[in-house]
């Protein structure tokens, strides 16, 4: 295991998610640290990392394929929260929803918008 893709993961994990991704890591680490790493190596230090796409197009990517299985509600939190993060807007969020509603169906879409709800609230009480 190459200690270069951990740490690059580590990174680009906080760029992404801050606190709140290494916090996952660290949940993960109690049942399977493993996985945990797995994830942060694979997942960020090796396709996140990737040149090819910006991590604001990685996060419309990633929303997509989250709002088609239609049962990720937890990871399609925190990656709404990216994508603002990374300049997503409200209402391009809103869009990707729409969007998948036509391939995914209405209530996966359905899901994803109680989820952008949530995401969007919380947001608020924080500003």
């Amino acid at each position: 295991m190459s200690e270069d893709r951990f740490e690059r993961g580590r990174k680009i994990l906080y760029e992404i998610h801050a606190e709140n991704g290494h916090k996952a890591i660290e949940r993960m680490k109690e049942t399977s640290p493993d996985f945990a790493r797995y994830v942060q190596e694979y997942a960020y230090g090796d396709i996140y990392a990737r040149p090819g796409l910006d991590l604001r197009s990685r996060q419309i990517a990633t929303l997509s394929a989250l709002i088609a299985l239609g049962f990720a509600e937890r990871e399609l939190h925190a990656h709404i929260q990216a994508g603002l993060k990374h300049g997503l807007s409200k209402d391009e969020i809103l869009e990707i929803i729409i969007q998948m509603s036509v391939y995914a169906g209405f209530p996966a879409a359905v899901n994803a918008l109680h989820a952008a709800e949530k995401v969007f609230a919380e947001n608020e009480s924080d500003a």
